[in-house]
């Protein structure tokens, strides 16, 4: 796997206030990427109608249906951070959205390392906490090990 995070691919202060708009907020990073096209957003955003991506500890990680894998030009994770809670649905806050495209099943090895980080407590407090998209970068650069 080639670097699947990149500091560009993070932003600290999201602006988005619903779910959708979220979705479209971490996916629209993955299109300026090249990483994938607008109909993997379109489908990111379709995934959620069926099945949340709510993983706890204030994170969600959209990513497509399986029938929108061949808009994945390359394997990358978004992150977007917000400062207010949005509401996933059933009262699951979200501050962190990780948006994830996967060529083949990358996907699987890039949600493994991201469940990992933030099923500990506090290294997910310690992303909410980080000053800027930099401070992220650092707390998360690991998921670009092999």
């Amino acid at each position: 796997m080639s670097e699947i995070l990149s500091r560009d691919l993070i932003i600290a202060s999201g602006t988005a206030s619903t779910k959708e708009d979220a979705i479209r907020e971490a996916g629209g990073l993955l299109v300026r990427a090249g990483a994938v096209s607008q109909d993997y957003v379109d489908a990111m955003v379709e995934r959620e109608h069926t099945v949340s991506t709510f993983m706890g500890n204030h994170l969600a990680i959209p990513h497509g249906t399986n029938e929108a894998k061949e808009k994945i030009a390359h394997s990358a994770i978004s992150l977007v951070r917000y400062a207010n809670p949005i509401d996933w649905g059933d009262g699951n806050p979200v501050r962190i959205v990780a948006g994830i495209a996967g060529v083949n099943n990358e996907h699987l090895t890039i949600l493994s390392k991201i469940a990992i980080i933030f099923s500990d407590e506090d290294e997910a407090q310690k992303l909410l906490d980080a000053p800027d998209a930099d401070g992220i970068y650092h707390i998360l650069e690991g998921v670009n090990a092999e």
